[in-house]
């Protein structure tokens, strides 16, 4: 029979998160995987039975970038983008289950509209709506544990759909036909209009009305108190609303981390985790923006709390240790995570 400390230790192992709530700058996209997995795995991916996660996430796109490099003026543009994620899990069986992830997005915005390709206007407000929906899939295909050592790998696949408000892309479109319909077909709209701002209409989408794929491998090892984890995922775009078509984008995360506290009624750890996040550019009818695309890395501190067998939470911050965004952008000033979830 285990000892209480080895009861103790495999309780806290199964409700380790592995993953991490993520934020792209540009629609409720690349979060769907980690919201969906680092909330099972902190219930414990592993039980069979239904689990219910709210996670909520807040990045301030404050930060101007031209080229690559930190571009400041008096008249700074601002965006702010929160997502709430309402998911829903349930696990057929301790190597198969399923995931739906609603987000729910709000953006908060301040910057220099181009209305008519050529002039600015000074636009402020918010809007809230649904973001797009993600049907992820977990299948366990390697799960080798014990009390003191553990290794476990998930492979991860779904679909996303095209659930979210994309109004934003439309009106895009429209300004760039606008644009066109002056200075001819074939002129580069997005270089020549959209440069006077670090925030185009496409940031400010709740949806992509588009059907995209998503794939990843989740990986844990283990050993007594201390583990690693890991998480790889890439989303595969298809054109959308306005013609337009966001880029593939890769992400992979993870880190060491151990056990603070382990016992009977729950546990409490903390994990060292660092972000890599890297897309191209956006397309708009086939041809590049150039004021699309970035390479990341992010770092910070990740804790999970168990209490009880049913309920945990997940705390975390990013923290930008380089950005390269192409073109004129704003980007993440920093990106904050937090999530409840019960398991019933």
């Amino acid at each position: 029979m285990l000892s209480n400390h080895r009861l103790a230790v495999a309780r806290g192992l199964r409700v380790l998160g592995l993953t991490r709530l993520m934020l792209v700058a540009t629609t409720a996209t690349a979060c769907d995987l980690c919201a969906i997995y680092r909330a099972a795995d902190a219930r414990g991916e592993y039980s069979s039975g239904i689990n219910v996660s709210l996670a909520q996430q807040y990045i301030p796109f404050h930060t101007e970038q031209f080229g690559g490099t930190r571009f400041e003026r008096p008249d700074a543009e601002t965006l702010d983008r929160a997502m709430t994620h309402v998911v829903v899990g349930w696990n057929a069986t301790e190597t198969l289950g399923f995931s739906a992830n609603l987000p729910i997005v709000h953006v908060r915005y301040d910057y220099n509209q181009i209305s008519d390709g050529f002039t600015p206007v000074r636009t402020r407000g918010s809007d809230t709506g649904l973001g797009d929906l993600a049907l992820v899939g977990r299948w366990q295909a390697w799960n080798r544990s014990t009390a003191e050592k553990g290794v476990v790998l998930n492979v991860l696949g779904g679909i996303k759909l095209p659930t979210g408000d994309a109004d934003a892309l439309d009106l895009q479109a429209d300004s760039i036909d606008r644009y066109e319909s002056i200075v001819g077909p074939g002129h580069d709209h997005d270089a020549l209009g959209q440069v006077l701002s670090g925030i185009h209409l496409h940031d400010l989408a709740l949806g992509s009305g588009s059907v995209d794929g998503i794939v990843g491998l989740a990986g844990q090892f283990r050993s007594k108190r201390v583990f690693l984890n890991h998480q790889w995922q890439y989303y595969i775009r298809t054109e959308g609303a306005g013609n337009y078509r966001f880029a593939n984008e890769f992400i992979a995360s993870g880190g060491p981390g151990a056990f603070l506290w382990l016992s009977k009624s729950g546990s409490f750890s903390l994990q060292f985790n660092t972000v890599y996040d890297s897309r191209g550019s956006d397309q708009y009818r086939g041809r590049e923006s150039v004021h699309t695309g970035l390479t990341a890395w992010y770092a910070g501190p990740q804790c999970v709390l168990t209490l009880g067998g049913s309920f945990s939470c997940v705390a975390s911050v990013d923290i930008p240790l380089q950005i390269t965004a192409r073109g004129f952008q704003n980007v993440p000033d920093y990106r904050l995570n937090g999530s409840l979830n019960w398991r019933f």
